[in-house]
């Protein structure tokens, strides 16, 4: 039994919102992270990027032995300025995938430049090469991914766009009915996490796996290939360009970034999301494996979703990652007047630069 001075004190409540609220304690883990292995002006720049792509690589979950293709051609549509294929292949074992390419009509003769086409939220690859959600021909306006795989076939280059995990035909069965925009991303990137996988790294080998199959075309010449990417496509398009160096340019649209002043600021889907990644570095620490490459960032000026101030951060450092890389020329930014959408403006020209004219 309690004396009368065991007894807790009635204390007043007031403050108690501002003592019990979590913001300051989440920003104080995200200052703690450390980013280890950000990059810093002075470091060996060669030991330093071989050593990050290898701890991202195991955050990511790791990327098995590579199954067969198997691949299997499902559609062809001959059209007034491409051909439009959709292929399926073996990513994982026991795991298929499929891909649009898009061919320019001479292409068979003509071997040109590849670019891996990386959709962003919505209804998957069909909302980038100019198709509804159903497969039939765009009757309406594109959106904001503005039909780029599309509009990179029609500028010579040969196409591939993934259906990525989680997106269109790729989603659960759940899912399946109703919205054609609503993905299976949360429950997918659950069960994988569960495992020590990630949903980010499922994407990302996916599209490996993508250029596997694209270098055996006959229309692609296997020794150019650039990836482009839009949002989640954007995350997509720079770990897989950090990663996999038969990217040779890469252009990463509404997605680059710090941590701080996107994911971490708001809900974003969780596909955004790979546990550790700040204990080791900073976005643009990531991206910045991609020197000596060829970049270019596309970043909006109203993009409420991954906002300008960061992107110019995030391109503040990786100006220091490419000069330390000798490759300062090989890195551009198209700050535009919009939103969270392809801008374009200067991408397609940059790309017939970096890989080659398509046309030829």
């Amino acid at each position: 039994m309690m004396s009368g001075n065991d007894i807790p004190k009635v204390q007043s409540n007031e403050g108690d919102a501002g003592r019990w609220n979590l913001d300051p304690y989440l920003n104080r883990l995200a200052e703690e992270a450390g980013a280890d292995m950000a990059f810093r002006p002075g470091a060996d720049w060669p030991s330093w990027r071989e050593g990050l792509k290898e701890r991202v690589t195991s955050l990511l979950g790791g990327f098995p032995e590579r199954a067969a293709l198997e691949p299997v051609v499902l559609e062809r549509t001959v059209l007034a300025d491409h051909i439009r294929e959709r292929i399926e292949i073996t990513t994982y074992e026991g795991l298929r995938m499929p891909i649009y390419v898009l061919l320019p009509l001479d292409a068979e003769s003509n071997p040109r430049p590849v670019v891996m086409a990386l959709h962003g939220h919505g209804y998957g690859s069909r909302e980038i090469v100019g198709l509804e959600p159903d497969g039939a021909e765009r009757s309406g306006p594109p959106g904001l991914h503005k039909d780029f795989a599309l509009e990179l076939a029609r500028r010579g280059f040969v196409v591939a766009a993934p259906e990525l995990l989680g997106f269109g035909d790729r989603r659960l069965a759940e899912d399946l009915e109703g919205d054609p925009k609503k993905s299976s991303c949360h429950l997918l990137a659950l069960h994988l996490l569960m495992s020590g996988r990630t949903l980010a790294g499922y994407r990302v080998y996916e599209t490996m796996r993508a250029i596997d199959y694209m270098q055996t075309r006959t229309e692609a010449d296997p020794d150019r290939i650039g990836c482009m990417g839009i949002s989640g496509g954007g995350l997509v398009a720079s770990f897989a360009s950090a990663l996999d160096e038969r990217i040779g340019a890469a252009v990463v649209s509404g997605y680059a970034n710090t941590f701080e002043d996107s994911i971490l600021t708001r809900s974003h889907c969780i596909d955004n999301y790979v546990p550790g990644i700040m204990r080791e570095a900073r976005m643009a620490d990531v991206i910045g494996l991609i020197a000596p490459r060829a970049l270019l960032l596309e970043a909006g000026s109203e993009d409420r979703v991954f906002p300008l101030e960061g992107a110019k951060r995030a391109y503040a450092a990786l100006q220091q990652i490419y000069e330390a890389a000798g490759a300062k020329d090989r890195l551009e930014a198209d700050f535009f007047a919009g939103g969270h959408e392809i801008s374009g403006r200067i991408a397609y020209e940059w790309l017939a630069r970096q890989l080659g004219n398509a046309e030829k």
